[in-house]
C-alpha cells in the first residue's frame, strides 16, 4: 500500500505541475499530505513531520541559496560573466570554439542558472562563431551543455545544495565530486557538439557586433575580480572539508585550525562570495542594495527555489516518519540497484515535469530515507548520490524544459533539431556521469 501511494504521489506531482500548471510548492505539499493522510498517519506526526521537514530544511540550506543567487545577479548584472567567457575564449583559442563554448558555459554555471548563463553568453557565442564560420549549432549545444553539468551537479547552485542539505552529506565532498564528474563528462559533451551536433549548419548571425561586444567586455570588471566570487567560496568550502578528513578531531581544537573551518562553513563561505561580487559593478545603483534593487530582486526570486525546497524537505519527513524505508529495504537489497536508483528516479522525474531543480528536490526527498538501505552510509558514499541524482536531473530537457526552449529559440533550432542534437546530449550527459559515478563508487 505505501508502496503504491508512494508511486501515486510522484505520479500527482509530474500531473500538477506539467498538465495543470500548479506551482511545484503546493504540488509537493499537497502530495505529503495525500501521502500521510492515506497511509493513516497519526495527526500529530504529520503536523510534526510538516514543522521539522520545511524548517529543519530550510535552516540548513536556505541562506546558502539566497546568497548564491545574489552572487550570480551580480555577476550578470556587472558583466563578469561576460568577462570570464572572453578570458575562457583567450586561453583555449577562438579556433577551439567548441571547447571554449563548453568551458565557458562549465564555469558560468557554478552561481547561474541555465536559463540566465545562455541568455548571457548567447550573443557571444553567435558573434564569435560567425568570424569562426561555424554552425551556431555547435556552439550552441557545447554551451548549453556546459552550463547544465555544473548546474545539476556543484553547488552553489540550488538543486545541489539542496540535495546536499536534505540527504545530510557534506558539500564541500559534493562540490569535490560534482566538478570531477563533471569536468569528465564535458570532454563527452564538447565531442559530442564539435562532430554531432555541428553537422546541422544554422547561421550565427550574431546579434551583437563585434563592437558591442568589445564594448560590453571593457566596461566588465577583470577577470581575477569576476572570478573571485565564484573561486574564493569554493576553496573555502572545500578546504574545510579537506581538513576535516585530514587531521583528528584533536588536532582542530586551537583557534586557527577552528577559524579555517568557520570561514569553510557553506554559509560563511558564501557570504564572504557575496561580499565580494558588490565589487564587481564600477558604480552601484542608489537602489542596488533595497527591495526594489539588485539585491532585493535575487532574493525575489531566491524565494520561488527556497519554497519548493522547503515542500521537498516535508515530503521527505513524511516519507521517512512512514517507514516506508523499512518496507523498500527488502526490494532494493535483492535489486543491488546502488547509485542508479536515485539516478533513474531524478531522470524520471526531470523527463516527465522539466525542472532539474524540482527533480532534483524530489528525487532526494524519497530517497532520504533510504539511503543506509541503498549503502549510501559514508560522508563520501551521499556526496556520490547528490551527484547521482544531479546527473539523473540533467536527463532528459525536452518541450516541457525552459532550458529547451530558451537554447532552441535563441539558437534558431526548431524544435525537431533541438530533440536531435539537444536533447539527446542532455541524454549523453547524464548517462556519461552515471557510469562515471557507478565506478567511483565500485573503488570507494
Amino acid at each position: 500500500m505505501l508502496l503504491l501511494l508512494l508511486l501515486l504521489s510522484v505520479i500527482l506531482i509530474v500531473l500538477l505541475t506539467t498538465r495543470l500548471n500548479v506551482h511545484p510548492f503546493l504540488a509537493l505539499l499537497g502530495a505529503a499530505l495525500l501521502f500521510a493522510l492515506l497511509a493513516g498517519m497519526p495527526f500529530a506526526t504529520i503536523i510534526q513531520s510538516i514543522n521539522d521537514g520545511f524548517g529543519g530544511t530550510l535552516g540548513k540550506i536556505g541562506l546558502v541559496i539566497i546568497l548564491g543567487v545574489i552572487i550570480g545577479a551580480f555577476l550578470e548584472y556587472s558583466g563578469g560573466a561576460f568577462r570570464l567567457a572572453e578570458a575562457v575564449l583567450q586561453i583555449i583559442g577562438r579556433k577551439r570554439i567548441h571547447e571554449a563554448m563548453g568551458i565557458m558555459g562549465f564555469i558560468v554555471a557554478i552561481p547561474v542558472f541555465v536559463d540566465s548563463g545562455f541568455i548571457l553568453l548567447n550573443p557571444l557565442n553567435r558573434s564569435i562563431s560567425k568570424q569562426a564560420k561555424v554552425s551556431l549549432a555547435g556552439t550552441a549545444v557545447a554551451l548549453a551543455l556546459g552550463l547544465m553539468l555544473t548546474h545539476v551537479m556543484v553547488p552553489p547552485t540550488p538543486g545541489p545544495i539542496a540535495a546536499a542539505g536534505i540527504l545530510g552529506a557534506d558539500v564541500g565532498l559534493v562540490m569535490l565530486v560534482g566538478l570531477g564528474v563533471s569536468a569528465i563528462t564535458l570532454v563527452f559533451a564538447i565531442l559530442f557538439a564539435k562532430y554531432f551536433a555541428s553537422k546541422i549548419y544554422i547561421d550565427p548571425a550574431p546579434e551583437l557586433t563585434e563592437e558591442e561586444v568589445v564594448q560590453k567586455i571593457k566596461n566588465s570588471p577583470t577577470v581575477f575580480k569576476s572570478f573571485l566570487p565564484i573561486l574564493i567560496p569554493i576553496l573555502l568550502i572545500v578546504g574545510k572539508s579537506i581538513i576535516e578528513f585530514s587531521f583528528p578531531k584533536e588536532a582542530l581544537q586551537n583557534n586557527f585550525a577552528q577559524t579555517l573551518l568557520f570561514v569553510g562553513t557553506p554559509v560563511i563561505a558564501l557570504f564572504i562570495g557575496m561580499l565580494l561580487s558588490f565589487l564587481l559593478p564600477k558604480k552601484l545603483a542608489q537602489d542596488t542594495f533595497s527591495t526594489n534593487g539588485l539585491v532585493g530582486k535575487s532574493i525575489m526570486s531566491a524565494a520561488n527555489v527556497l519554497l519548493i525546497t522547503g515542500a521537498g524537505g516535508i515530503f521527505g519527513t513524511i516519507l521517512q516518519n512512514s517507514n516506508i524505508a523499512d518496507l523498500l529495504a527488502n526490494i532494493i537489497t535483492d535489486f543491488n540497484m546502488g547509485i542508479w536508483l536515485p539516478f533513474l528516479l531524478a531522470a524520471a522525474i526531470k523527463t516527465a515535469q522539466g525542472s532539474s531543480t524540482i527533480a532534483i528536490i524530489t528525487a532526494a526527498s524519497i530517497v532520504a530515507p533510504l539511503l543506509s538501505n541503498l549503502g549510501f552510509e559514508t560522508a563520501l558514499d551521499k556526496a556520490i548520490a547528490v551527484v547521482a541524482i544531479g546527473a539523473g536531473s540533467a536527463v532528459i530537457s525536452h518541450a516541457n524544459d525552459s532550458a529547451f526552449w530558451v537554447v532552441t529559440q535563441l539558437s534558431s533550432m526548431d524544435v525537431k533539431t533541438g530533440y536531435r542534437i539537444y536533447s539527446t546530449g542532455t541524454l549523453l550527459i547524464g548517462i556519461v556521469a552515471a557510469l562515471l559515478l557507478f565506478l567511483l563508487s565500485l573503488w570507494v
